[in-house]
């Protein structure tokens, strides 16, 4: 059975940064395509970052320039490195991981962005 393993999530004050992994245990991991969500209270779940398998990146709108993904292939890990941290930000945060028509989804890391 296919797992995806978030952490790194927590409590942050405005402005500050955090780093989510996420570990997986697909076989050939670097074929797949590796999103980041979110998703708060009353909201819709939103991607907020994707990785291809040739390692192209996007993001939404509202994480430009503060958001960085990036993966390891030798490690089966996806990270998202969130910088200048906002009180908008705070939302659970999931991976996803896509490879044709398979999908997989970890349980999700809690990020609190609070004074």
């Amino acid at each position: 059975q296919v797992q995806l393993v978030e952490s790194g999530g927590g409590l942050v004050q405005p402005g500050g940064s955090l780093r989510l992994s996420c570990t997986t245990s697909v076989t050939g991991f670097s074929f797949y395509h590796m999103d980041w969500y979110r998703q708060a209270p009353g909201t819709q779940r939103e991607l907020v970052a994707s990785i291809s398998s040739l390692g192209s990146t996007n993001y939404v709108d509202s994480v430009k320039g503060r958001f960085t993904i990036s993966r390891d292939n030798n490690k089966n890990t996806v990270y998202l490195q969130m910088n200048s941290l906002k009180p908008e930000d705070t939302a659970a945060y999931y991976c996803r991981a896509q490879r044709g028509i398979k999908a997989y989804w970890g349980q999700g890391t809690q990020v609190t962005v609070s004074s």
